[in-house]
Parts: C-alpha cells; structure tokens; sequence
C-alpha cells in the first residue's frame, strides 16, 4: 500500500479462548480464516487472546498479514502476568485498560465488519454490538454450536429486518470472506480524499 491509497478493510475475528467444547478441527479452521483475511489484503483485528482468534492471528501473519490485537489489559504486563494472554502473531496490541467486556466494544467499533467462530458469551456479547450496530458479519458455521445460538437471536430480535443483506452464513473460510468483503464494499465511502481549497 502506498501513500494516498484506501486503507485495507479491518475484520474482527471473534471467537472462543477456551476451545474444549469447538471440536478438533476449530484450531485448523481458525488458522485457514485468518490466511483468508491476509490473502484478500485485509487487516485482521481480535481480541489479543488465546484460542479460535490466536490461531486466526496466526494464519493471518504466516500468510503475510497485518494483526492488530485489542487487548482488556492497561499494560503489556497486566497483559501477559494477570490475564494470561500471549504477545505473538501481532504486530500492534492495543492496550485498552477496559477489561473484556469494555475491550470487547472497542474491538467491534474499530473493525468493518465481524466474524463470529465458535465461541461463548464473550463472542455473542462481541456479535450482539456489531449486530446492534448494524455491522457486516460473518457467522462461520461448523461442528459447533455458536451459529445456531446467533440464528436464534436474529430470530428473536425483531431486528432482523435491519440486518437484511449483512449477514453470511457460511462453513467455508474463503467463501465467507469474499462474501463479507462485498458487503463492506457496499457500506464503505467510496471517496474519502481531502478536498483542499485553491489558495493560489
């Protein structure tokens, strides 16, 4: 990317960071969905923790990506020694001091749109912003449980009429992407340049 060009669409990858309950193959299919991201050039965005958004992070950086990581912690240290949570496969952490919950709203606001993998309350407390928000999202569909919960939701929300063309179900991480990607095409500001007056 040079100077003057579009930024890259950011896409938060929410997930659980205990993954006992994901299935076996939550860790590969996580890893496969952040080297989607980094392949459509986009930048990554998660929750600076362990688990689905770890090994998104990780596909993300082998495949040449950009990881941006938000993290509940107010420091680096209360980062790794009070909350547990690793350093790598990002090149920026933001420290925002607000615990999940608080991280968890500042990490939707600062993406594009969201994709929702296997997960517990804290990825449907992450979907519930970004729905209300009337944010893209991508819930990706596997052995897991968390898309059926999120399907319930939307049922139930007398929202959903809102979120009409916004929301992709879908199980495989390519096709999920390249869906989303044209949903934040649709929302994006097509020209965002600086119109200077002619002081000449």
């Amino acid at each position: 990317m040079t100077l003057g060009d579009a930024p890259r669409f950011k896409i938060c990858v929410s997930g659980a960071a205990d993954t006992g309950h994901c299935g076996e193959k939550a860790f590969d299919i996580a890893y496969n969905l952040g080297k989607e991201i980094a392949r459509h050039n986009c930048i990554l965005v998660e929750g600076a923790t362990t688990g689905f958004p770890y090994f998104a992070a990780k596909g993300a950086k082998e495949a040449g990506g950009i990881v941006v990581g938000f993290s509940p912690a107010r420091t680096e240290r209360e980062h790794v020694e009070s909350y547990g949570l690793p350093l790598d496969y990002k090149d920026l952490i933001v420290y925002t001091g607000f615990g999940y919950s608080g991280r968890n709203l500042i990490l939707t606001r600062a993406a594009d749109a969201v994709i929702n993998g296997c997960g517990r309350v804290g990825t449907i407390n992450e979907f519930t912003i970004a729905f209300e928000d009337q944010k893209p999202l991508g819930i990706l569909e596997g052995s897991w449980d968390t898309d059926e919960l999120i399907r319930a939701i939307i049922d139930k929300s007398y929202r959903a009429e809102e979120m009409k063309g916004k929301i992709v179900f879908e199980s495989d991480p390519k096709v999920l992407v390249e869906k989303l990607i044209e949903i934040i095409k649709r929302d994006k500001i097509t020209d965002g340049t600086l119109k200077r007056e002619n002081t000449d």
